[in-house]
C-alpha cells in the first residue's frame, strides 16, 4: 500500500507534466504499460519507482461534501486499468488494486464508483481504502466511491484487501472484476476488467 497515504487517509491533486497536443493519448499508452509491469515486479511499493508521479495521484474524496449531489457530467472518459493481484498461498491474503484512469479530455465532474467483484472462496477484509468503501453482497462486492476532480491522464486507485480460503487448490482462482460506473463516463468501453488471483503452495517455513 505504498503509493497512498495509509496515515492521513487524503488523497491529493498533483499537475500533469504532460503537454496538449498528441501527448496525451500516448501517455494513457505509457501509463498502462508502466502500472502493469511494475506491479507484476512484485509489489507495491515498485509502482512508485516504475510509473510517472501524476499516475499515482488521487482525487480529492472530500470528507464531508454531498456526493449524491448530481452535477452536469463533463466530457472525461473512465477506464479500468487491468492489474493483477499478488500471488497468495491457501488461508492467505493479498491485495487487489482497482485502477481507474481518466482519459480526459476533461476533468470529472461527477463522482463515480469503483466496484470490485471478489471470485469464490476470497473474502474481503478492511481496513479498505479509501475509508469509506462498503461491503455489499454477502461480502461478494465492495464498493467504493470517489468524488469529483480527476483531472485527465490521472487515475485513483481503491485498494480492497482480500483473504484466501484455507481449503483452496493451488492454481488461478478466476470469476475477479473491476467496474467503474460514473456519470460522466463517455464510453461504456474499458469501463470492466477482469482479474485472476494465482493461489500457490505455502511458503516453506512460514
Amino acid at each position: 500500500m505504498a503509493h497512498l497515504d495509509a496515515r492521513s487517509e487524503r488523497f491529493g491533486l498533483g499537475r500533469s507534466g504532460l503537454g496538449r497536443s498528441g501527448a496525451g493519448r500516448s501517455g494513457v499508452g505509457r501509463f498502462r504499460a508502466g502500472l502493469v509491469a511494475a506491479v507484476a515486479a512484485g509489489c507495491a511499493t515498485a509502482v512508485l519507482a516504475g510509473v510517472p508521479s501524476w499516475a499515482l495521484r488521487q482525487p480529492d474524496l472530500r470528507p464531508g461534501a454531498d456526493l449524491t449531489v448530481a452535477a452536469v457530467p463533463s466530457g472525461s472518459d473512465l477506464e479500468v486499468v487491468r492489474l493483477a493481484p499478488d500471488a497468495a498461498p491457501p488461508g492467505g491474503t493479498t491485495t487487489i488494486h482497482a485502477l481507474v484512469a481518466n482519459r480526459g479530455p476533461h476533468t470529472t465532474a461527477s463522482p463515480f464508483t469503483v466496484v470490485v467483484a471478489l471470485p469464490e472462496g476470497v473474502t474481503p477484509e478492511g481496513p479498505y481504502l479509501p475509508a469509506g468503501c462498503q461491503v455489499l453482497h454477502h461480502g461478494r462486492r465492495v464498493s467504493c466511491v470517489f468524488g469529483p476532480g480527476l483531472p485527465p491522464l490521472r487515475s485513483a486507485t481503491a485498494l480492497i484487501p482480500v483473504r484466501l480460503d484455507p481449503d483452496l487448490p493451488e492454481g488461478e482462482l478466476g470469476g475477479g472484476r473491476v467496474e467503474v460506473l460514473g456519470a460522466d463516463d463517455r464510453k461504456a468501453s474499458g469501463n470492466r476488467q477482469p482479474f485472476d488471483i494465482r493461489v500457490v503452495e505455502t511458503a516453506a517455513g512460514s
